[in-house]
């Protein structure tokens, strides 16, 4: 069966169709066209032109959407593709998405961008594929993940959004707060911060001068004064030393005086 019709009616039709499905799930959908058919082993719809899907987890827009296999299993969408999924609270965008509403598995292609809003977390690959169920995204060619003060980027990753844990493989680097760890393989607590390198290990770090906090003023007033005291005692030694050897010269003066007075007073004599 083949049909054409207007975005409204559309709906209606499809909805009908789903809510008979072994997935018990509704979906709705526009677009500015439509063609589909209908048989015993599979079920196939292409909306085309400002193209829109809502399941009960995933919302979909894009140049054209496909709705195919036994009770529209798959939905394959093609060009300017924006979604995101309502349950895992995740946006993306990218030029190619499948999305299998049984396994809960989308995979998304060509320049793919993700983002948790939930932690923060953006990344940018050639390929994301997204487990729904286990929430894991697993990230290959060209990957950059961003969150809080680190700059990821590496050939492979593996982002489990649950547990807050990044691993990264293939020319691995990070960038945290200016410091910089290169390894084949690392991984980042994405809660603690902590990294955790292994392989051909390199790094850059950069040490910066401390401020003292308010904590610390005490032991510093403390060194202040201690400095004075040490300050004070020099400048007196100092002056006991000028005392003294101005005295040792007065006594070398008198005494050079009086030697000269008895050498006068013999040649009298």
């Amino acid at each position: 069966m083949t049909a054409k019709n207007n975005g409204k009616r559309v709906f209606f039709a499809l909805c009908f169709v789903c809510a008979q499905a072994v997935f018990s799930e509704q979906i709705s959908f526009s677009a500015d066209a439509m063609s589909g058919k209908t048989g015993k082993e599979a079920d196939n719809t292409t909306l085309l032109g400002n193209a829109y899907v809502k399941t009960s987890s995933m919302e979909i827009s894009a140049d054209s959407i496909k709705l195919h296999g036994k009770d529209f299993r798959y939905i394959t969408a093609e060009g300017n593709i924006k979604g995101a999924n309502t349950e895992s609270k995740l946006d993306f965008e990218c030029n190619q998405l499948v999305y299998d509403r049984e396994t809960k598995i989308a995979t998304l292609q060509e320049k793919v961008s993700l983002s948790d809003r939930e932690n923060g977390v953006k990344a940018s690959a050639e390929i994301i594929e997204y487990n729904q169920n286990l929430e894991i995204a697993i990230m290959q060619i060209n990957v950059n993940i961003t969150q809080k003060n680190n700059v990821c980027s590496c050939a492979y990753a593996i982002y489990r959004k649950t547990a807050q844990m990044l691993n990264m493989s293939g020319n691995s680097r990070v960038v945290q707060d200016g410091d910089t760890f290169r390894a084949q393989e690392i991984t980042l607590n994405l809660d603690t911060q902590e990294i955790t390198l292994d392989g051909k290990v390199k790094g850059n770090v950069s040490t910066a001068e401390k401020t003292p906090t308010q904590e610390e003023s005490p032991a510093a007033e403390e060194k202040t004064a201690t400095e004075d005291v040490i300050s004070d005692f020099n400048r007196d030694e100092s002056a006991k030393k000028e005392e003294s050897a101005t005295a040792d010269s007065k006594k070398d003066g008198e005494e050079q005086s009086a030697t000269s007075g008895k050498k006068k007073k013999k040649k009298k004599k």
